[in-house]
C-alpha cells in the first residue's frame, strides 16, 4: 500500500543543474495545472495517501503553489523540497508564511561552495523560527565528500538528523553507501531507501511534471495517468517494467 506520493509540479526552473533527475531547467514546461494537482492530490488521499510531497522544477516558481498547498495541507501532511532561492524574496517568503506547509525542505546541491551553505543555514535558521518545520536535502557526489561531511556538522548544529537527507548523486559521480555513511561520521543517518539495495518502494510512488508514474523519482520507464485520479495512479503503475536507476538517463 503505497502511503507518499511525490509529485512534481514542472520541470520549469531558473537553475539548469546538470545532475538534476528531473531535467529542469529555465526553458521547462508546466503541465499540471493547479486545479488537477489539487484535484488528483485529494483523491489520492481519500484512497490511503498519508502524506504529499511537492516538487518540481522549482516548486515556488510553479504558479499556483500556495493554492496547492492550501488545498492539501489541512487533509494531508505537506512537505516542500526547494532549492530556497525563490525564498530570498521576501514577499514569497512571506506568503509561504501565510501558506505554510508542514515541512520544507531546502537542498544543498553544491556543498564544496560556502556561499550557498551558509545561504541555506541561514533560511533553515529562520525557517525554524515559524510554524513549519524546516529540513535539508544535502547532495552526496564522490568528489565531494570532505565538503559534504562539514557541511552535514554544521547542520546538525541547529537540526536533528532526522531533519537532514543525504542523498546520493546519481548518473555520475555516485558515492558509496561507505562513503555517505562517513559524511554522518558513522553515525545513523537519513538517506533514500535504495541506499544499499535497488528495490520497488513498498510506500513511496512518484509522479513526474509530464503525468507519468513510477515507483521511484529516478527510474525511467514512467507510465502516464490515463485518469488523473487515484485509479489512474494505481493502473499506471501496474504497468510499470522498473529497472536500476543506473540504466534510465
Amino acid at each position: 500500500m503505497k502511503e507518499i506520493l511525490s509529485i512534481d509540479l514542472s520541470n520549469y526552473c531558473s537553475k539548469r543543474c546538470p545532475f538534476c533527475y528531473n531535467q529542469s531547467n529555465p526553458e521547462g514546461v508546466t503541465a499540471w495545472q493547479p486545479s488537477e494537482v489539487i484535484s488528483f492530490c485529494k483523491d489520492c488521499v481519500n484512497h490511503g495517501i498519508k502524506a504529499v510531497s511537492l516538487g518540481g522544477g522549482e516548486p515556488f516558481e510553479y504558479d499556483g503553489i500556495f493554492d496547492v498547498i492550501d488545498a492539501l495541507y489541512p487533509i494531508t501532511y505537506t512537505s516542500v523540497t526547494t532549492n530556497g532561492l525563490p525564498l530570498l524574496n521576501q514577499s514569497v517568503f512571506k506568503e509561504l508564511l501565510e501558506h505554510c506547509p508542514d515541512k520544507v525542505h531546502i537542498t544543498i546541491h553544491n556543498p564544496d561552495a560556502q556561499s550557498e551553505v551558509l545561504r541555506v543555514v541561514e533560511q533553515v535558521k529562520e525557517l525554524s523560527r515559524t510554524n513549519i518545520k524546516p529540513g535539508v536535502n544535502l547532495l552526496v557526489s564522490d568528489n565531494s565528500i570532505d565538503a559534504c561531511r562539514e557541511t552535514y556538522a554544521k547542520l546538525l548544529e541547529f537540526l536533528q538528523p532526522d531533519q537532514i537527507i543525504l542523498i546520493p548523486r546519481r548518473f555520475g559521480n555516485t558515492p558509496t553507501a561507505k562513503q555517505l555513511a562517513s559524511v554522518a561520521g558513522n553515525a545513523p543517518f537519513q538517506s533514500p531507501s535504495c541506499l544499499l539495495k535497488c528495490e520497488i518502494p513498498e510506500k513511496f510512488v512518484s509522479v513526474s511534471w509530464d503525468k507519468k508514474v513510477n515507483h521511484c523519482s529516478y527510474a525511467g520507464g514512467k507510465e502516464p495517468l490515463q485518469t488523473l485520479d487515484y485509479a489512474g495512479l494505481v493502473n499506471a503503475l501496474g504497468k510499470v517494467k522498473f529497472k536500476r536507476c543506473m540504466y534510465s538517463p
